[in-house]
């Protein structure tokens, strides 16, 4: 099992790895595809990754967005990364969150990031591992159907 912060990730909940980065599946999805991409070393702050690090996350980001953008049938996508308490990140372990976005999801488009607040910061509502491994599946099939390949 991989670590997010504090917590445990099954393996069925992660849906492509490289050398120093990992993807899976959010346990609680402002939208649907919503999933997280960290460092496999556990580090709180963005500005302390390596700049291999760095490279691997947003290489890994890049070519999970075109994997999102094209399963879900979507132009746009949200990536956000909350770097310390104060830009509301709430598990100390640096992650970027991938969004796809469709036209109306939000009344005010910026509203998204109230709402990664609003159910980060909830304890009901978690999606079941069977769920979360399902999704995860889903994209395992397509990062090899696509060629994504990692560092």
């Amino acid at each position: 099992m991989l670590k997010f912060g504090q917590h445990l990730i099954k393996q069925g909940c992660v849906f492509w790895e490289s050398k120093l980065s990992f993807a899976f599946v959010n346990i609680k999805p402002v939208l649907p595809g919503h999933v997280l991409i960290c460092p496999k070393r556990i580090e709180p702050s963005f500005t302390n990754l390596s700049p291999e690090e760095a490279v691997d996350i947003f290489q890994g980001a890049q070519q999970l967005a075109t994997l999102l953008k094209s399963h879900y049938g979507t132009e746009s996508l949200t990536l956000v990364i909350q770097d310390g308490a104060d830009a509301g990140q709430s598990v100390k372990h640096v992650h970027i969150h991938l969004m796809p976005r469709k036209p109306g999801d939000f009344a005010n488009n910026d509203d998204i990031y109230g709402e990664i607040e609003r159910v980060d910061s909830r304890t009901s509502g978690v999606r079941s591992d069977e769920d979360m491994e399902s999704e995860a599946q889903i994209y395992r099939e397509l990062v090899k159907e696509m060629g994504i390949t990692s560092s």
